[in-house]
């Protein structure tokens, strides 16, 4: 049956506004929220509870007619929300998909970071080994030069060694006592030589 509000009920029944508004609140009269919110009621509930006025057949069906627009209207309301949460959820599966992909495409990223860090780590090592290894043998070959150059100056004799003590008093004393010897010989040199002269 055709569902009215309680402005229509009032026209339909010879009632005020106020008395179908207060028999809904009181229960006396079964009534729906619809989807605006507004308190409407059937009908066949009006005639049980107030009886209708007679009305002409124009206005009855005027009234059923008003009664299907109202459904149709419904249907296509509910219609449309449906369609707008199949968009909605439509669009949150996008998102979400959009999301995943994103998604792996980072988890790619920093696997990829994570393998070039451990190539450079990896070579930065080697590359100091090989740093290490490089500056031993050059210490290594400069030794073996400065040897090499001794061994040759020592062979040739220009090397001089630094004397110790011991051998430094050593030369001190054979020096003293060549002097000792040298002043000996030069006073009889001049001893000779002055007997000499007195024989003649």
């Amino acid at each position: 049956m055709a569902k009215v509000g309680a402005q229509r009920a009032a026209e339909l029944t010879g009632r005020s506004k106020s008395t179908v508004q207060r028999a809904m609140g009181t229960g006396k009269l079964s009534f729906e929220v619809d989807a605006n919110g507004r308190r409407t009621v059937d009908v066949s509930e009006l005639d049980r509870v107030f009886g209708l006025l007679p009305q002409g057949s124009g206005t009855h069906a005027a009234l059923q007619n008003n009664a299907s627009a109202e459904a149709e209207l419904k249907r296509a309301a509910d219609m449309l929300e449906i369609e707008r949460l199949k968009m909605r959820v439509k669009m949150l599966e996008e998102q979400v998909d959009s999301l995943k992909d994103q998604l792996e495409d980072n988890k790619a990223q920093r696997d990829q970071w994570q393998r070039q860090a451990q190539q450079v780590l990896l070579t930065s090592q080697y590359s100091q080994k090989q740093a290490e290894e490089l500056k031993a043998e050059l210490v290594e070959q400069q030794r073996r030069v400065k040897m090499r150059r001794m061994q040759e100056l020592e062979k040739a004799g220009k090397l001089n060694k630094p004397a110790t003590p011991a051998q430094s008093a050593d030369q001190a004393a054979t020096t003293d006592s060549g002097k000792a010897a040298a002043a000996q010989i030069q006073g009889l040199w001049q001893k000779i030589r002055g007997d000499k002269a007195a024989a003649a």
